[in-house]
């Protein structure tokens, strides 16, 4: 329903108004003065505004021009009502009326020009709020652009030491289990015997291309087995498995992982030995406690660990022979009913003070897919 404002200092003017706009279904407000008319205006925010030109006090014209001043009323349709046709219809459209209509009036004529107005107005209403609406919807995608852009600089950031997967697990749970922890995990080294050989006997750009096809191979697997990269470099990688994210079965996945690393560096190998690359590869594995968290400095951060069990798996890759998987007795312990292993023997490594018992795995049941 429509509300109308009808302003006119004679009560017998507005009952008239009143009995004609009344029974067509709007609402009807009265006001019979120019202060009266400025207050509802500005209260009841009317639809439409019927506005007498001369009434005492303040006159119809000044009325209209102090709602057309005020951004609340400024696109209010305002019809004035007048006896004197001639003399108005200049004044009113200067004072910023939309239309005027002549006393006495025509029912039909008042009632078309009233509804040709409010269609008018609804049609203004309408792209008003759409207008607040898009401007509303703009300010959102602005926050949400950047948000994303935000969310995307820490993925680049995290996406260094982590696969897609983990990343998109640390931005929605937070930074903070990036903070200083201690945890048990599973600890690969791998390593590419020769290369130092390999490196200074060979051109940089074959050189390039053997690092290209090294990384892109172990990457692959890396992110399928959901591995936290430590360290990665030409000739080798160290990567550890149950942080940030906890795994069930840590030890078990590195074995798996290093396995089809060997099955997938049989077929590197013998594409680099048809163009006359000789060079092995050999893979370490420790379980351990280690101190986990983020290190480095504003604008550059990794996130590293520290403990006995890095230099455990370090040694054992070492020690491990051309294609050997070699790993620690209490990764055997985690794996020996799903891994089929054989005796290495005591090893005396460099840091350790007691020989270490290790163990080469053989192969290891897989996976149901």
């Amino acid at each position: 329903m429509s509300t109308l404002l009808v302003v006119d200092d004679q009560p017998q003017n507005l009952r008239l108004l009143e009995a004609v706009l009344g029974p067509e279904g709007f609402d009807v407000l009265h006001a019979s003065s120019g202060p009266e008319a400025l207050e509802l205006a500005w209260s009841r925010a009317p639809d439409l505004v019927l506005l007498d030109v001369e009434m005492p006090g303040m006159h119809g014209y000044e009325v209209c021009r102090r709602l057309r001043e005020d951004p609340r009323t400024a696109f209010l349709p305002i019809v004035m009502v007048t006896s004197h046709r001639h003399e108005v219809r200049a004044d009113a459209l200067d004072a910023g009326a939309d239309d005027f209509v002549t006393k006495p009036f025509d029912r039909q004529e008042l009632l078309a020009r009233v509804r040709s107005l409010l269609r008018i107005k609804r049609y203004h209403d309408t792209i008003e709020a759409q207008t607040a609406e898009l401007a509303d919807w703009n300010r959102t995608l602005e926050a949400r652009v950047a948000e994303q852009v935000e969310e995307l600089e820490k993925m680049s950031r995290l996406r260094r030491f982590l696969s897609p997967t983990l990343a998109e697990l640390i931005l929605t749970q937070g930074e903070g289990i990036l903070e200083t922890h201690r945890r048990e995990i599973a600890v690969l080294f791998a390593d590419l015997g020769g290369w130092t050989n390999f490196s200074a006997t060979t051109e940089p750009e074959e050189v390039m291309r053997v690092i290209g096809s090294f990384h892109a191979a172990m990457g692959e697997l890396i992110e399928r087995f959901e591995a936290t990269v430590g360290w990665f470099a030409g000739d080798g990688l160290m990567v550890w498995f149950n942080d940030p994210i906890p795994c069930p079965d840590p030890a078990a996945r590195a074995v798996r992982m290093a396995v089809e690393m060997r099955q997938t560096m049989d077929e590197l190998r013998a594409t680099w030995r048809r163009r006359g690359h000789e060079l092995d590869f050999s893979v370490g594995i420790a379980l351990g406690y280690a101190t986990i968290g983020r290190i480095g400095f504003e604008g550059r951060y990794d996130y590293g660990a520290v403990g006995t069990v890095l230099n455990l798996a370090a040694r054992l890759c070492d020690q491990a022979s051309p294609g050997q998987i070699v790993v620690s007795r209490r990764v055997l312990a985690e794996v020996e009913e799903v891994a089929e292993v054989e005796p290495v023997g005591t090893l005396t490594l460099k840091g350790f003070g007691k020989p270490v018992e290790a163990f080469a795995v053989l192969d290891v049941e897989r996976v149901p897919a």
